[in-house]
This record gives structure tokens, sequence and C-alpha cells, in this order.
């Protein structure tokens, strides 16, 4: 198994880090705003349980950096990535080379009354490699693994699936109204938060599904938030 290490943000909160939790290394000490950061697995947990898209960024032999979309799932202490047997992050990973893993959730636009304070509320994860198929299928729909083909021999030989390690994270995190100059506060401007939202549409049946078919309960009530 590959160490890739970890390093997490999530959505800027007003509280500062929690006494007693400091960083497991100094890879991923916060040095900027660190008012916002957290070492908590919790904080980092919820980010990675909740997001649907992480991006692998890798530096290949040549000394190139490339990033690419991937889904993923989290199951204890690792996070599990799958791609192509044959390519290229795949391959790259398999000779050792350095990578990263962030995953990000946006949850408002912060619209202050100077141009220069406009900001985002949001929250993300940054980590550093296995298998585990059913976990990323869980993650993306949960309960959707019991009623689909299992994947055959040739189709798991096509497929590499990446374990990463939680060993090293932190968090960081923006929440809150814009914090604008105190001599900004008197201009005649509209500022505050515009939340943004992920949420699931009315399902839409596939042509060739047989009309007898309903539709199950983890679609037609699928949401990425998790409880607490």
């Amino acid at each position: 198994m590959t160490d890739l290490r970890t390093s997490t943000a999530p959505p800027a909160s007003a509280d500062p880090p929690a006494e007693g939790n400091p960083a497991p290394s100094d890879r991923v000490r916060l040095r900027r705003k660190r008012e916002r950061g957290s070492h908590e697995r919790a904080v980092i947990d919820a980010i990675l349980d909740e997001g649907l898209i992480a991006h692998l960024g890798i530096v290949d032999a040549g000394g190139q950096p490339f990033v690419v979309p991937t889904l993923h799932a989290r199951s204890g202490d690792v996070v599990y990535l799958h791609g192509s047997a044959a390519g290229r992050a795949m391959k790259t990973l398999a000779t050792g080379a350095p990578a990263c893993l962030t995953v990000s959730l946006l949850d408002a636009l912060v619209l202050a009354r100077s141009a220069m304070h406009h900001s985002a509320n949001y929250r993300s994860v940054m980590l550093r490699k296995r298998a585990a198929l059913e976990a990323v299928v869980e993650h993306v729909v949960p309960g959707r693994w019991a009623e689909v083909r299992a994947p055959t021999d040739k189709e798991l030989k096509a497929t590499s699936v990446l374990e990463m390690t939680i060993d090293e994270a932190s968090a960081k995190i923006r929440t809150g109204a814009p914090v604008d100059d105190e001599e900004d506060y008197a201009l005649d401007t509209w500022a505050g938060v515009l939340p943004l939202h992920t949420v699931a549409g009315t399902p839409q049946p596939d042509a060739r599904l047989s009309a007898d078919i309903a539709v199950p309960g983890y679609v037609s009530a699928y949401t990425r938030l998790r409880a607490a």
C-alpha cells in the first residue's frame, strides 16, 4: 500500500480549533487562518463522507503535476479511490509518485460591501491509495450494491482501487458573514451570505426499464447530507 498523506479543509468556521488537538505532523500544520482550522477526525470524516467528487493530484516522473476528478469512499481510517488499471493516474501512483487528494464542499457565497472582502464558506480536506468497489458504490448511493450485478473478473482486472490512510490530516473551515473594513459598514451596499446546496432532482427512469420496477427508496429519498 502506498502511504499517501492527508491534509483536509472544511467550511470556514468562526470558532478556533479545539485545544489539545495539535497537528499530527508539520506537513499538515495550518499556517494561515489557523482559527479556521481543525485536526479533529470527526470534522475531517464528515467532509469526506458528504463529498461526492474528489480531486487527485499527482506529480509524474518528469515533474509534471496533473489533477484528475474521481469518486471516493471512506471506510474507517482509509479512503478508497477507483480508476482504470491502464490509466495514467494509477500507473503513476504505482511508481510511488507523490500525490494528494482533496475533497471540497461549497456551502455559500459571501457577499461583502467591498470587492476585496468577497469570499465563500466552504469545507475541504486534503490527503496523500487500494480495494473496495462496494465502499465506493455505497458512498455514492447507499443501498445500491445489493441490487446491482457484481463486477466480473474481467471488470475487476481492468479496475484499480487505491487505499489512502488518514494518518495525517487537517481541516479548514469558513462559515458566517462577510468581514468588512469598519468604514465600509456605512456603505449602501447589500451584504450577506447566499447559501448553496446540492439537492437531488426527480428520478428519471431509463427508457428500457420495465414499467413494474418501482423507484427504490434509497433513490427517491437520496441526499448527500449525513446524520450527525
